[in-house]
């Protein structure tokens, strides 16, 4: 009787949803290309005392500032794309952005004015140098992320505050705007990316055609290298302030666009997308990336880069070894527990625990002492 007064699946106890796990796994194709990218941005810093003796350098310089940022801020903008103003998230944006930006940006300013002798460098954190404003310009799209998500065509906006900010010396230096909103297109694509994306560009017809593509590219550098001003691969000045007329400042923001995307698909289209021996790397990816700045400039500032043998090719393939072991170091585990104080500060004490994340803690305790 009571069997026929109930059907199956009633009176049952209620399943709670499937706990997430604690620590979702890392996917090593991001690792990779993070690890590779940040090798390719110190070869590229270890050829700038070099590179005006060499055609070819110079060539390999362009080739590679054509796509390797980009492609380092597309996966930012990827992995921002959660991102929304939850307090526990706004707490890792100030501790893994602007802790690190504003102590980095005092460390090579103080590194600058007494180790290398620059008497007119001062401590400003509205004036990123070198290697920072790549920190700055990462808070200012995270803190913007929720605006993009309900934007109706957020890349078309993007393409068109870049190329108004191309066009716009007024703009001036502080925190390195011109940067911030000329790079802007490539974390807004990010964003819009999903993971088969990644996957279509990983397929071995890309693969091959990024073959000839990387060689013509390498060629095209080659030729440019003595009429193109490679000040425009690093959107840090508009048009104007490179003698340019004012309308050069859209057409290269587009095309310069262009070239980068085909390369960076390129470039994902060889990374390996299983574990290998630098997988590991990819996590430590912004240490090196802060940290190699002082070896390259205290390198520069020590004569390191003078011996002429240094100049032909046997003496460029060696720095680019040396550039790339270095900052293959300085991703390591021990160098990561030394300065995690710096890039990845706990920082409990600055802030208040809100009562959400109170609540997602006390939620797989209860579930716990209830025996699920």
């Amino acid at each position: 009787m009571f069997a026929a007064a109930t059907s199956p699946g009633q009176n049952r106890t209620p399943r709670p949803p499937a706990r997430p796990p604690a620590d979702r796994p890392r996917d090593a194709f991001f690792d990779n290309a993070k690890y590779l990218a940040i090798v390719l941005v110190a070869m590229g810093h270890s050829w700038e005392p070099l590179k005006g003796d060499s055609r070819v350098l110079e060539a390999a310089y362009c080739l590679v500032y054509a796509f390797h940022m980009p492609a380092f801020i597309i996966i930012s903008g990827y992995f921002s794309r959660n991102f929304d103003m939850r307090p526990d998230r706004l707490k890792r944006l100030v501790t893994g952005v602007v802790v690190p930006y504003v102590l980095f940006e005092t460390a090579y300013s103080v590194f600058q004015r007494f180790v290398v002798g620059d008497s007119g460098q001062d401590i400003s954190l509205l004036d990123p140098w070198y290697l920072t404003w790549f920190l700055c310009a990462l808070f200012s799209w995270r803190l913007t992320t929720p605006l993009w998500r309900a934007v109706r065509h957020p890349l078309p906006v993007a393409f068109g505050i870049a190329m108004l900010a191309s066009v716009s010396p007024s703009i001036g230096d502080d925190l390195d705007l011109q940067r911030v909103l000329q790079f802007l297109p490539y974390f807004v694509l990010g964003l819009c990316l999903r993971p088969e994306h990644f996957r279509l560009v990983r397929r071995w017809p890309v693969r091959i055609a990024a073959v000839p593509v990387f060689a013509a590219a390498l060629a095209f550098s080659w030729w440019s290298v003595p009429r193109m001003n490679t000040a425009w691969f690093y959107h840090r000045d508009s048009a104007q302030e490179l003698g340019a007329p004012w309308w050069c400042g859209p057409v290269m923001v587009l095309a310069m666009f262009g070239c980068s995307m085909v390369l960076t698909a390129g470039f994902f289209s060889w990374v390996p997308g299983r574990r290998t021996w630098f997988t590991a790397l990819g996590a430590g990816t912004l240490y090196g990336y802060l940290l190699h700045g002082f070896v390259v400039k205290y390198g520069v500032h020590a004569g390191w880069f003078d011996p002429k043998w240094l100049h032909g090719p046997l003496g460029e393939i060696l720095v680019t070894a040396l550039a790339g072991g270095c900052v293959t170091l300085l991703c390591t585990s021990p160098v990561r527990r030394v300065f995690r104080f710096s890039m990845e500060p706990r920082m409990d004490w600055a802030f208040r625990r809100d009562a959400a994340e109170k609540a997602r803690e006390r939620e797989p305790r209860s579930r716990e002492m209830a025996g699920v």
